[in-house]
């Protein structure tokens, strides 16, 4: 067995694991009512379900970093032999699922020495510099190798080197193994779960997971989009949020040519994660309230009639949405790295499904949003907030806020956007967030809102959009939101009073909203590189006020990391 160097020092990781520096985020216990009142088959089902996604999260590290699971089998044998070092770090390992991750200081965290983060993560050789990938698929162009470079470039492959050359394997045929246990897992919650759409799916799903064949992940797609009324939830997470070599590809004029001659778009690599739920009812009728007016947001979206987008204005919505109580979240979707999603919009706009007739779906989790201290929040409300607003912030308003977000992510282009490089990500996200905030207004109008939710809202995401740290340029979620807080403060959506607090000027944030949103998607047509890294660098601006409030925030707020909390699914796994 490989041996490695640790490389935070024992004070550090007693730190790091401390509970006032590690957000503990709570998933359904092993006797939660969910679970406990769910039928016989769907309890075998759901264990079947955690062991998929356990698979997934094996087959995730490796795509992450080339050395997670050795690491992993170090750390292991070292706490048996009561390394406390080794165990502290395995903490931190198992939270960030992975050697490498950033804080919620955005400080990259590397747990062992001489393991660096490289672009390419571990879908491409680590030794692979920008220069050198963009020669190599040049050379092989020239040469007339297109089919090889269109199996380099697209988002399912594990790219390795080939002599002089590269070659790219699908992850399918590259995890060969690991992926044919998954379909079998699948297949067994499938014989057992009590609800046929659902089995449906699950029998696709595994399909799709034995032969290297997109189309099969797109039909499993478009039935898991359409599943509404199932007890469980099971979902393979599919986003390229992780790849930072492939969207330098468009920084390259010549190769960026060559290659749309030959109609290929080089989308970055998928990451993937697992997820396992039990859908709650009393949540997911919540969320059904705002479908009926996607087609009015469709409509009113800037540039509308320029582009085709996944909800018609003049047809039902093909969206789905779900609140899930959380049993497991693997891989992907479950890394503590600076943060944690709390909900997903799927498939994105470069999957296979949209193009064959699917639509979309929304999946909400139930307990990463869950405010566990709300003493903490109320200190923190007292340090950042002007005191006459407390009165408008709601913890529940930022969920609603969360739901339009998600629900942005179907509007305005559909197709997808990697001309736009390694800003692409960040541009959509900063969509969603303007989508979500531009039509405040027009939902409380149409009866969506009330009145004071209309306040609530705006109060709620404006006082949540200031940061501990300043972020990096590969945080897309956290980029956005200090390009928005520059945006809004130049014209006047909020203001700093004289004690140093946020205070929201109400009625101007939805007219800046609408502005910025207008010139999101103006950028997302166009599909200018340049343009785009224009516009981020213009408005990534870390500013004295929000230094201001970040130190503020440090005060309050201790928490450098953060960790699931798995006890059911532990359970379950151990069965």
């Amino acid at each position: 067995m490989k041996t490695f160097e640790f490389n935070l020092s024992m004070e550090e990781l007693e730190k790091r694991t401390n509970k006032d520096y590690l957000i503990t985020k709570k998933f359904l216990k092993a006797d939660a009512p969910e679970y406990l009142s769910l039928e016989d088959g769907d309890k075998k089902a759901l264990k079947h379900l955690c062991k998929a996604a356990d698979i997934l999260e094996r087959i995730n590290m490796q795509i992450d970093c080339k050395h997670n699971l050795e690491v992993k089998e170090f750390l292991e044998e070292e706490v048996k032999k009561g390394n406390e070092q080794a165990r502290l770090t395995k903490i931190l390992f198992d939270a960030q699922k992975g050697v490498n991750a950033i804080d919620t200081m955005s400080n990259h965290i590397r747990l062992i020495k001489g393991i660096e983060e490289k672009p390419g993560k571990g879908v491409y050789p680590e030794d692979l510099s920008k220069e050198e990938f963009h020669s190599i698929l040049t050379k092989m162009l020239k040469e007339g190798k297109i089919d090889k470079v269109k199996n380099i470039l697209t988002q399912r492959s594990i790219v390795e080197r080939d002599g002089d050359e590269l070659k790219g394997i699908d992850y399918i045929d590259y995890f060969k193994e690991d992926f044919t246990q998954m379909a079998d897992e699948l297949d067994k919650a499938s014989e057992v779960s009590t609800n046929s759409d659902f089995n449906e799916f699950l029998q696709l799903q595994a399909k799709a997971l034995r032969t290297a064949d997109p189309m099969l992940d797109a039909y499993a797609d478009k039935k898991w989009a359409t599943l509404q009324d199932t007890p469980l939830e099971f979902t393979i997470t599919r986003e390229n949020y992780e790849d930072e070599m492939t969207g330098t590809i468009v920084e390259n004029e010549e190769l960026s040519a060559i290659l749309k001659e030959h109609g290929i778009s080089p989308i970055p690599k998928d990451f993937l994660g697992g997820r396992v739920g039990i859908i709650n009812k009393k949540g997911t009728d919540a969320l059904m309230a705002i479908k009926q007016y996607l087609p009015t947001l469709a409509d009113n979206m800037p540039y509308k009639d320029e582009y085709e987008q996944t909800i018609s204005s003049d047809e039902d919505a093909k969206q789905t949405m779900v609140d899930v109580d959380m049993v497991m979240a693997s891989g992907d979707v479950g890394e503590y790295r600076g943060g944690i999603t709390l909900a997903e919009n799927l498939p994105n706009s470069d999957k296979l499904s949209l193009t064959i007739g699917g639509g979309r779906r929304n999946v909400y989790h139930r307990q990463i949003r869950f405010i566990s201290d709300m003493k903490k929040l109320q200190e923190r409300l007292d340090a950042i907030l002007d005191p006459e607003q407390h009165k408008y912030y709601l913890d529940e308003a930022d969920h609603w806020f969360t739901i339009g977000h998600e629900n942005a992510h179907s509007l305005g282009p559909k197709e997808s956007s990697e001309k736009l490089g390694k800003y692409r990500n960040i541009i959509e996200e900063n969509k969603a967030d303007m989508g979500a905030l531009a039509f405040v207004d027009l939902l409380t109008e149409l009866g969506m809102y009330t009145q004071e939710q209309r306040l609530q809202i705006i109060v709620t995401t404006m006082a949540d959009n200031f940061l501990k740290s300043k972020p990096t340029l590969s945080q897309a979620h956290r980029v956005r939101t200090v390009m928005q807080n520059k945006y809004f403060a130049e014209r006047g959506g909020y203001s700093i009073t004289q004690e140093g607090k946020i205070h929201v000027n109400i009625d101007k944030v939805v007219p800046i909203a609408k502005e910025m949103l207008a010139e999101i998607i103006r950028i997302q047509i166009d599909g200018d590189f340049n343009k785009a890294e224009e516009y981020v660098n213009n408005n990534f601006v870390w500013t004295d006020n929000m230094e201001l409030i970040a130190q503020k925030l440090q005060k309050v707020s201790k928490a450098l990391n953060g960790t699931l909390e798995t006890e059911l699914a532990d359970k379950l796994l151990a069965e």
